[in-house]
């Protein structure tokens, strides 16, 4: 039988610097009320973003980036990123795929190219590259209003299955 060895004692000082490391990011903070609610993700997204255009296959979107959504180095949040990616796609693949088949994700890739600073605008634009009976695949990019300038690129793939009826 093999025989286990423990790990050697962290040494107190790295503890340290990891505790002040934490208090400094928010992570000793408690939780406000209003995040506490049922849905309160679709609260905290839908504060930054304001519709510019729907059609079949195609949604546009204006992203103000604000600083509930803003990482430790005062830009966009990647995990923000990837949020609004998810719901734009969602929203997107629901303007093609018919009201009789439930949606879920199963794959979500996401390229980051660029940090979106503080009280940046932003324009999200999603687009239906493939769907298909079971298959709706979406593309979103992320671009800065002002130049152009790609953040980042993700593509979600959703399966689409018919709803049960029982």
């Amino acid at each position: 039988m093999a025989q286990q060895s423990s790990a050697k004692e962290v040494d107190p000082e790295d503890v340290s610097k990891v505790i002040v490391f934490l208090k400094e990011v928010g992570a000793s903070s408690s939780i406000p009320d209003d995040c506490c609610t049922n849905d309160s993700y679709s609260n905290i997204l839908g504060r930054h973003i304001k519709v510019h255009k729907i059609q079949r296959g195609r949604l546009i979107c204006h992203l103000s980036v604000k600083p509930a959504i803003l990482n430790f180095f005062g830009g966009i949040h990647g995990g923000a990123i990837a949020a609004f990616s998810e719901r734009m796609a969602i929203a997107c693949a629901r303007t093609v795929v018919a009201e009789d088949k439930e949606i879920f994700l199963g794959e979500l890739g996401i390229s980051y190219l660029s940090a979106a600073p503080h009280n940046a605008e932003l324009i999200m634009e999603a687009s239906v590259v493939r769907s298909g009976r079971n298959v709706t695949v979406v593309a979103v990019e992320f671009k800065f209003n002002n130049t152009g300038k790609l953040v980042c690129a993700s593509r979600a793939t959703f399966y689409n299955t018919p709803i049960a009826k029982l």
